[in-house]
């Protein structure tokens, strides 16, 4: 049996059905509490971010062999416990990496032109040319805080609109080739020469909240977050604080500390103008969610064959 928690391209869950019996609920993640009673007998498990693979949950599961992850990120899922159970979990890696690249890139845009939230006031008759006026991507620097395979992908495209790169990423060898046209600093460093910050680094005990009210102190005037990664990287209410004092001249957050955004959350932004907000959708398009199920869908099918 294959059960399937969250949304992928019904086509290829279609392929699955056909060499498994399978189990399609893409809404199955809002009842987290109803999974565990249907873990009899399956022996795939596909999600999403959503899904909260637990200890608890694999017990649940005795017959359980793999976890398929429509994505990259795995702080959903309890990777100590599937490697004792012997469960391997299978991300798509590289499937989405360009759509998360032009969502960053695309959004620095937007928050650096500062032209795109002006519909009201055009229709109340108003032509508000001086406040849209922004500036270019072109000769600005982009500063990448981690530099894995989607960070580089978002500095080739950056390049391509004429910004120069700075990364910090201490997982990677100063000597790496990767280094090749992209400037290697701290990660204060970074933040204090940058006009556009964007996250690159999975939830961890040392990167929960590495964006605070400290690390936004350090950007330069006028600069601009976007965050794809995820939500506890940033804290929240000092991201609000530093928009509404000019800290900072704008953000984009398409990842949340809780998710779906929490009314509380929502009253920390409540009146920005400076700010892009998307529900975790920088890695889904229609391309890539074709590519990520198509990935994954192969990897189950290869392991229970």
């Amino acid at each position: 049996m294959i059960l399937i928690t969250e949304f992928m391209d019904e086509a290829e869950a279609e392929r699955m059905a056909a060499a498994h019996p399978t189990r399609y609920l893409p809404d199955l993640a809002d009842r987290q509490g109803d999974i565990p009673a249907l873990m009899a007998g399956v022996r795939a498990l596909v999600v999403r971010n959503r899904t909260q693979v637990t200890r608890a949950l694999l017990d649940a599961a005795p017959d359980l062999q793999v976890v398929g992850r429509l994505g990259v990120g795995l702080d959903n899922i309890d990777l100590a416990a599937c490697k004792a159970r012997g469960v391997q979990v299978v991300p798509a890696v590289g499937a989405n990496t360009l759509s998360v690249a032009e969502y960053v890139v695309t959004n620095a845009a937007i928050l650096l032109r500062g032209a795109y939230q002006v519909n009201a006031a055009m229709m109340a008759g108003e032509w508000p040319r001086t406040q849209c006026s922004g500036r270019e991507l072109a000769g600005r620097q982009l500063g990448l805080i981690g530099y894995g395979g989607i960070a580089r992908e978002t500095a080739r495209l950056a390049r391509g609109m004429g910004m120069q790169i700075a990364a910090c990423d201490p997982h990677l060898a100063a000597g790496s080739p990767l280094w090749t046209d992209t400037l290697n600093l701290g990660l204060e460093d970074v933040l204090a020469s940058s006009d556009a910050i964007s996250l690159h680094v999975p939830l961890t005990g040392e990167t929960r909240h590495m964006i605070n009210a400290e690390t936004l102190a350090l950007m330069r005037p006028g600069a601009v977050v976007v965050n794809a990664a995820r939500g506890g990287v940033v804290d929240e209410a000092a991201l609000g604080a530093a928009m509404r004092s000019g800290q900072i001249a704008g953000a984009a957050l398409d990842v949340f500390e809780t998710e779906p955004l929490t009314a509380q959350a929502a009253r920390l932004f409540e009146g920005l103008d400076n700010l892009v907000l998307t529900p975790h959708i920088a890695g889904v398009t229609q391309d890539s969610n074709t590519r990520v199920s198509t990935m994954i869908a192969d990897l189950v099918l290869q392991r229970l064959s």
